[in-house]
């Protein structure tokens, strides 16, 4: 059974009872006063309970878990067992796992803390080390989780907390089976705490699979964006994002910090870094095509503030924890409704206001609805479209659709041949000569079956052309062939066991 907790809110990270070092470093990170998520989840967590937690992103959710349980590790302090870990924490990207690591390290400074982190990118060697001798933190993402398992790096036996951050995202990457062999070689008696922002209905059947009586903590209501995000919309035509995107850039000019640019393919982030650069704006990339190394310092130079525009996709949504993010650029909008909501979360945080643009065009008018219809508003639109309609897919110009291709019968066009059946093969069609031949050659074709449609064989009687189904004797046909040859006309006619258009180059040299 979930119970829906309400709480008063408390005012100070004194108020929880966390060890003494826990503290020292609170007041060392400048953390003053808890956020509505952490005020209620941290005395739940710390008495032991499962804990199901629904918040937007940028509201201090991994301080929520993470402090409960470095308390606890303080309170029963041991030694962990080798290739073992007392906490284990799954979170669904590489740039979200490597920041949990640092908050855990960031929080535990005092208290000699060994945290490990495993994620995809890096070689997998320097991992199976840290784990060696044991660590009270392991951070993963499910899949290098599952390598090291298999490579009996680690053991998850001994797991006393385990903590899933993300699991609506987990669910949008696939993680979801994964995550459930994961749990099968977990201790049964074991404390969870589960977050998420979303809670579809997939995520509510596995916390109910994980959990043992939790307690529902939301801060606020399902799929909500931050009040402090000013959202607004431009209508515009696809061809005009790019020059849209630089003139916003440049326009707002002082007034951003740091932008965060979304796209909604990799290749597509690569293309606006290009179009930016040209444009005079440096800017850099960051999707799942790039190696870690490539992705750390990307993030490390919008950190630091050398580099002010950072273009991602949905992979960095929910792996960014930048302070200082002042706008928030929807290049491509998500066809996940949810996705929208994580995206602007990446601004507005730690108190700070934030502005989120949506570049909409033609085709994504129905996700603009979608998304209003998940947040519960309706967004501010500008419309700068020039209300030409796009060209239909497939159209293509007159020319194109009359040049003809040999081989093939067009509709409405000159009649095929009415002589040797084709069985199959594609005949010249139409009446007009032979152009592979030279003039003075067009008249010297022996064969019927080379013969082009409504054509009569020169320098002979005429005839009625073959009928349809009248075969032909090319066994008879081979010695007028030879005598052609002795003739001295045309040697070697090689062209009349070929179709006619597809003669070589011998065939058009003319007579010896």
């Amino acid at each position: 059974m979930r119970r829906c907790i309400e709480r008063e809110r408390l005012t100070s990270f004194h108020e929880f009872g966390l060890a003494e070092p826990i503290l020292t470093a609170l007041a060392q990170e400048n953390y003053t006063t808890p956020t509505p998520i952490q005020s209620q989840t941290i005395p739940l967590a710390m008495s032991r309970r499962d804990v199901i937690g629904i918040a937007q992103t940028g509201t201090g959710k991994t301080a929520a878990f993470a402090l409960p349980i470095l308390h606890h590790i303080e309170a029963t302090r041991y030694r962990p067992e080798r290739k073992s870990c007392r906490v284990l924490v799954l979170s669904p990207t590489r740039e979200l796992s490597i920041q949990i690591g640092d908050s855990f390290k960031a929080y535990g400074r005092n208290l000699r803390l060994a945290v490990a982190v495993a994620i995809g990118g890096v070689p997998i060697n320097r991992q199976v080390r840290a784990l060696n001798h044991g660590v009270e933190v392991l951070v993963a993402t499910p899949g290098r989780l599952l390598d090291l398992v298999n490579m009996r790096a680690v053991s998850l036996d001994k797991v006393e907390v385990l903590v899933l951050d993300e699991a609506d995202r987990m669910l949008d990457m696939g993680f979801i089976h994964d995550i459930r062999k994961v749990v099968k070689m977990l201790p049964k008696d074991r404390q969870t705490l589960f977050f998420s922002a979303t809670m579809p209905q997939a995520i509510a059947e596995l916390a109910k699979d994980m959990l043992r009586d939790p307690a529902r903590v939301s801060v606020a209501p399902q799929s909500t964006t931050a009040e402090r995000v000013a959202q607004r919309v431009i209508l515009t035509d696809k061809a005009a994002k790019q020059s849209l995107l630089n003139d916003t850039i440049k326009a707002e000019g002082d007034a951003i910090d740091r932008v965060l640019v979304f796209t909604r393919t990799k290749h597509g982030a690569d293309k606006v870094v290009r179009n930016l650069e040209k444009a005079g704006i440096y800017s850099e990339a960051i999707h799942g095509n790039k190696s870690q190394n490539q992705r750390e310092r990307a993030l490390t130079a919008f950190r630091d503030g050398r580099c002010r525009t950072l273009v991602a996709t949905d992979i960095a949504a929910r792996g960014i924890d930048v302070d200082g993010v002042s706008h928030v650029i929807n290049y491509d909008l998500p066809n996940v409704p949810e996705s929208y909501v994580h995206r602007i979360g990446r601004t507005a945080r730690a108190g700070a206001e934030g502005v989120a643009i949506s570049f909409v065009d033609h085709e994504e008018m129905a996700y603009l609805r979608d998304i209003e219809k998940l947040i519960r508003m309706s967004i501010p639109s500008t419309d700068r479209r020039t209300g030409q309609r796009p060209a239909q897919p497939g159209a293509r110009p007159a020319q194109q659709n009359q040049r003809h291709q040999p081989g093939r019968s067009q509709r409405g066009g000159r009649p095929q041949q009415h002589g040797k059946p084709s069985h199959g093969k594609p005949s010249n069609g139409g009446g007009k000569p032979n152009r592979d031949k030279p003039a003075h050659q067009q008249g010297k074709q022996s064969q019927p079956v080379s013969l082009e449609a409504g054509q009569r064989p020169q320098g002979r009687p005429q005839s009625r052309p073959l009928a349809p189904t009248q075969p032909i004797n090319h066994a008879q046909q081979q010695p007028k062939r030879q005598q052609t040859s002795q003739a001295g006309e045309i040697g070697g006619i090689k062209f009349l066991q070929r179709k006619p258009d597809r003669q070589n180059a011998a065939d058009r040299r003319g007579p010896r």
